[in-house]
């Protein structure tokens, strides 16, 4: 590969037509940008002009692919440490082996040695075909941090330990990873989040006698369902939304009549009607938290208004046209 001054006329990819840097990588079909360069870097199989299964980022001018031999002054992408085509990131070394070194590093016990639950984690990044994104993420501190504590032992390689790690987005990444390495089982990527979720909601609610209730409805009924549906098969991102909106709306609904000095004990049913009058649709899920406090005895007996919200069906041809043809509707 030649990286040479790009003319002001050329300033454009010549694989998908985009503008490019100056300094952009330049092979012999032209100047590639950022995004085409990583692309061919990362495109495996077999070339067109040789047969063999190997890296390739040429092309041919129909579209075949072609191996850096057969393309010819693309550069070599042998990395020198294992040996493997790919993209070099530093000092001739590909992306999975700086990756499989960061890493390393990061999983250090602080004796200088990886803990051998760690190892099959460890091996993990040799296997990628497409490390950059993984070596950008492993470069955050906040990764860098969950990884130096679990190694060392401050917190636990579990489930339950990486529940205490923030922030949740990027422990819910690592824990795929540790769950596909093997390192630790099965578990419900959906239901764990939840959970997640609650750990840091319920707390947060500043009234004591309103978090107590919330807490009782949620062990007692919103989580039965999770866990139901967890034990039949993975649960999906709509039905844990469900469980947070329960929850929700039954904060708003006690802290709504708080703000008017009522409480659960003496709530009545103009108050609830009124909670439903402020819009029954975006409301409806409270009904779960109102039927709950009404049978364990925490609200007094009230009517729980329920209006469908269903689409009616539609009329067929004979039914719309029916008053028409009616005498009184020819009048």
């Amino acid at each position: 590969m030649s990286r040479t001054r790009v003319r002001t006329e050329d300033l454009f990819c010549t694989r998908c037509r985009r503008a490019v840097r100056l300094g952009a990588a330049h092979w012999p079909e032209g100047y590639l940008c950022t995004r085409c360069y990583d692309h061919a870097l990362e495109t495996y199989g077999t070339c067109t002009g040789c047969d063999t299964e190997r890296l390739t980022p040429g092309l041919t001018p129909d579209g075949g692919k072609l191996c850096t031999d057969c393309a010819g002054g693309l550069g070599d992408f042998t990395c020198e440490r294992c040996g493997q085509e790919a993209r070099r990131y530093r000092r001739g070394v590909c992306g999975r082996c700086v990756l499989a070194e960061q890493v390393g590093e990061l999983l250090d016990d602080g004796t200088g040695s990886i803990r051998p639950e760690f190892l099959p984690f460890l091996d993990a990044p040799r296997q990628m075909r497409r490390p950059k994104g993984a070596l950008t993420w492993a470069s955050k501190p906040h990764v860098q941090r969950n990884l130096r504590a679990l190694a060392r032992g401050e917190v636990p390689l579990t489930h339950e330990g990486l529940s205490r790690l923030t922030p949740w987005r990027s422990v819910a990444y690592l824990r795929d990873l540790f769950i596909e390495a093997g390192i630790l089982p099965p578990a419900d990527r959906q239901l764990l989040l939840f959970q997640r979720w609650l750990a840091e909601k319920l707390p947060a609610i500043d009234d004591a006698g309103h978090r107590q209730l919330l807490e009782l409805f949620t062990a007692w009924h919103v989580q039965r369902r999770p866990n139901t549906l967890a034990g039949r098969g993975p649960l999906t991102g709509k039905q844990v939304q469900q469980a947070r909106d329960q929850i929700r709306l039954a904060t708003a609904f006690l802290d709504h009549h708080a703000d008017r000095g009522r409480s659960p004990a003496n709530c009545t049913q103009a108050d609830v009607d009124a909670w439903y009058a402020g819009g029954y649709t975006a409301r409806r899920l409270t009904h779960a938290f109102l039927r709950w406090a009404i049978r364990s005895k925490h609200m007094p007996k009230v009517v729980v208004p329920h209006h469908s919200t269903s689409n009616p069906a539609p009329l067929a041809q004979h039914q719309r046209l029916a008053p028409v043809r009616s005498p009184s509707g020819a009048a």
